[in-house]
């Protein structure tokens, strides 16, 4: 079973950028579907973006669409997640996840059975 381990996040001004990482460990790391979850205070868990297993196919949560992009690496174990045009709302801790492929329940974090311990990212308006 894959190990997920998230860097990157920090303070960042209202219309910057960041960059998420998330270092698997194990060797069935392209083998899983990966997507990224935030949590902010006093909220429910949110679904960010999402990419399968080959990266052919991502998805993307409507209130990051057109800002953040997600991507893997496969030969690195790496999964990203790109942020511009960051805004105080995306305030949160996020959390990078892993399942099996399924595009039918690709959004809802009940599926995924892996999940890294979280990296906070605020921004400040």
């Amino acid at each position: 079973q894959v190990q997920l381990v998230e860097s990157g996040g920090g303070l960042v001004q209202a219309g910057g950028s960041l960059r998420l990482s998330c270092a698997a460990s194990g060797r069935t790391f392209s083998t899983y579907m990966l997507a990224w979850f935030r949590q902010g205070a006093g909220n429910e868990r949110e679904f960010v973006a999402a990419v399968t297993s080959s990266g052919a196919l991502r998805s993307y949560g409507d209130s990051v669409k057109g800002r953040f992009t997600i991507s893997r690496d496969n030969a690195k174990n790496t999964l990203y997640l790109q942020m511009n045009w960051l805004k105080a709302e995306d305030t949160a801790v996020y959390y990078c996840a892993a399942r099996p492929d399924n595009l039918s329940t690709i959004s809802d974090p009940t599926y995924y059975m892996t999940w890294g311990q979280g990296t906070q990212v605020t921004v400040s308006s």
